[in-house]
């Protein structure tokens, strides 16, 4: 997968924070797709704490199907400290070196954080994807920003997350009397596609298909 590179790397937290700023506003949040999606792409991350290091991997799904098509990894030096808010900072640079391996240019991304869910309305899914030009969402196991309320048990039951007045994602049940994730615009998708597009990627556990393999 080729992937252009779109700014430096080595910034300084208040750079970072004023790049989020600057990048918040290139973020599409309607569909943007330029062909039927036929695979998606899901990216986790870790850490090894010995060596100072983060590990992306990648895999590549066929959808509806949801088969292995592919695997990448990448393993690079982390380079910028945690700061809350600026974790795609540490955590990008991995996953598009993991992502640039693919021979398979995903139709859609998945990634295992936040999207417009963030503080500056940029987490990792929006910078993932500004850089890649390709539609992704954020799909959190737990919430950054926002609250919400009334939350059915039933899987598909969708309630708004709400911050500083502004619906920055949703809190989405996908098992019943599971506990929620928390689905978010990354790039080139609007709310009601991403939810959509989650809910068939998770059929049988509480995370999608894509985020377990990875």
């Amino acid at each position: 997968m080729k992937i252009i590179p779109l700014h430096d790397w080595n910034l300084s937290p208040q750079q970072a924070i004023e790049l989020q700023k600057q990048l918040a506003f290139e973020v599409l949040r309607e569909d943007k797709f330029s062909e039927p999606v036929k695979t998606v792409a899901g990216i986790d991350l870790g850490y090894d704490v010995k060596t100072d290091t983060c590990r992306a991997v990648c895999v590549v799904l066929s959808f509806p199907a949801l088969e292995l098509i592919e695997t990448s990894e990448a393993i690079l030096p982390i380079q910028f400290p945690y700061v809350p808010g600026l974790l795609s900072f540490r955590e990008t640079p991995a996953a598009i070196k993991a992502l640039e391996k693919l021979e398979t240019a995903p139709d859609l991304i998945l990634c295992d954080g936040q999207g417009i869910a963030h503080p500056r309305r940029f987490g990792i899914a929006c910078h993932i994807g500004i850089i890649t030009d390709v539609p992704t969402v954020g799909v959190g196991k737990s919430i950054l920003v926002g609250k919400y309320e009334n939350l059915g048990e039933q899987r598909g039951s969708v309630a708004p997350l709400i911050h500083r007045r502004e619906e920055v994602g949703v809190a989405l049940r996908t098992r019943e009397k599971v506990q929620p994730v928390y689905v978010s615009i990354g790039h080139k998708i609007n709310l009601e596609t991403a939810v959509n597009y989650v809910l068939q990627c998770a059929p049988k556990y509480r995370l999608p298909e894509t985020t377990r393999l990875a």
